[in-house]
């Protein structure tokens, strides 16, 4: 099974890769069989972010194939929401008709319920808005169906938008919808996207994932290393687990891998976030991500794991330094979009806070002092008065007799 997102009905060169791979087929497994192949909850350590957060109170929309909400995962957690496949404004439908299970996987991994069995998500207190864009075959054929769905997402109240989707090619349109999700507070969360075996040239990080802004998520091994099914590069931002996943399906359960699936696990960790810091804004949200990251290769942010492997016990933290604009972003977003207000460059923070890698910012040259025009123009000011004194007396003194000629020599 695979997905690709083409990004134009016409250029060849904009369809996307292969993004997951299932490695069992869809089936009714024992619901109680799944609960230890959940190796992602032990990996985040999310029995300890669980008494701090668990999503309650929280929307996170699922851009997706749609999601079966009759699923006994996901029962109740599932809101209306739209079928963009079906129709152009998303009226069609309300996104839980899911005819290829890998948007009812995505779901349950962020919001699956938490009970005695089966699938349980990362913030299974949340609630999830189902926005179908990826048709039967699990492919959208045009960027602006994304871009649709994205605005309908932040208008309909979305607190985390979920893209596990992408494609080679560039959307200014999907870039604006994003650029709008962005201004509006909204955290954004996208796949890499997976290395497609039958291309033999390089292949980098998808967009929507690459534009500045978005939480670009690659994927990782149940060994702690990376997948090397997925894509990464310099605009990855964090990592999470990708590959030897068990999921719900319509039909039941299933394996599944691919970076679709790491995504989820962000945003199942931004909605902890946004749920116990409700006032928060979508900068200090994605602040908190990538500051709390538990570092992976290279010190700091590198081009495989980005600042590293999501952590959402330190993403709960109390203490920590706030931000006034998206770190993410950047002048140039990558995308053909254009940013929000809040993407330039803010004044120097006067609270102490520091970057999100840790390290200060450099301090501002200072330019030479000298005494200004102020002291200058104070002196002309006080020569002028003192004038019109001096002239003042001398007036008054030749009228009341009290000037006299010098006598001739």
């Amino acid at each position: 099974m695979g997905i690709a997102g083409r990004l134009g009905k016409t250029a060849a060169a904009t369809v996307a890769a292969v993004l997951l791979s299932t490695v069992a087929a869809p089936g009714a497994a024992l619901a109680d069989d799944v609960r230890p192949k959940q190796w992602q909850l032990d990996s985040l350590h999310a029995a300890d972010a669980w008494p701090q957060s668990t999503g309650a109170g929280t929307i996170v929309a699922v851009l997706d194939s749609g999601v079966d909400a009759d699923h006994v995962d996901l029962r109740g957690k599932v809101l209306p929401g739209a079928d963009f496949v079906k129709s152009t404004d998303g009226s069609g439908g309300d996104g839980t008709e899911d005819p290829v299970g890998h948007g009812t996987s995505v779901a349950a991994l962020i919001g699956g319920l938490n009970d005695a069995d089966g699938v349980v998500g990362v913030a299974y207190d949340a609630q999830i808005l189902p926005v179908r864009v990826l048709d039967k075959d699990n492919r959208y054929d045009d960027a602006g169906v994304v871009a649709r769905a994205v605005r309908w997402a932040v208008d309909h109240g979305a607190d985390v938008v979920n893209l596990s989707l992408g494609g080679v090619g560039k959307s200014p349109e999907l870039a604006e919808a994003i650029t709008y999700a962005l201004s509006r507070e909204v955290v954004v969360i996208a796949c890499t996207g997976n290395v497609d075996s039958s291309k033999d040239d390089e292949q980098g990080v998808w967009f929507p994932a690459r534009m500045p802004g978005v939480v670009a998520v690659s994927g990782l091994s149940p060994d702690g290393e990376f997948w090397d099914g997925a894509l990464t590069g310099t605009e990855t931002v964090l990592t999470a687990p990708a590959d030897h996943l068990t999921s719900a399906h319509p039909d039941g359960y299933w394996n599944i891998q691919g970076t679709s699936f790491a995504a989820p696990l962000v945003s199942a960790t931004a909605a902890l976030i946004r749920a116990k810091y409700p006032d928060l804004s979508a900068a200090n949200v994605i602040n908190r991500l990538i500051f709390t990251a538990a570092d992976l290769g290279k010190p700091g942010r590198d081009e495989v794991y980005g600042f590293g492997l999501v952590n959402p016990v330190g993403a709960l933290a109390p203490e920590i330094p706030q931000v006034l604009t998206n770190p993410l972003l950047s002048q140039v977003d990558g995308g053909g979009g254009t940013q929000p207000e809040s993407s330039q460059t803010p004044p120097p923070s006067t609270d102490g806070a520091v970057p999100p890698d840790g390290e200060a910012p450099p301090a501002a040259a200072e330019e030479p002092k000298g005494p200004g025009p102020t002291p200058y123009i104070l002196l002309a000011v006080v020569a002028v008065i003192a004038a019109i004194a001096l002239t003042t007396t001398l007036v008054l003194l030749r009228r009341n007799g009290h000037y006299r000629k010098p006598p001739p020599l």
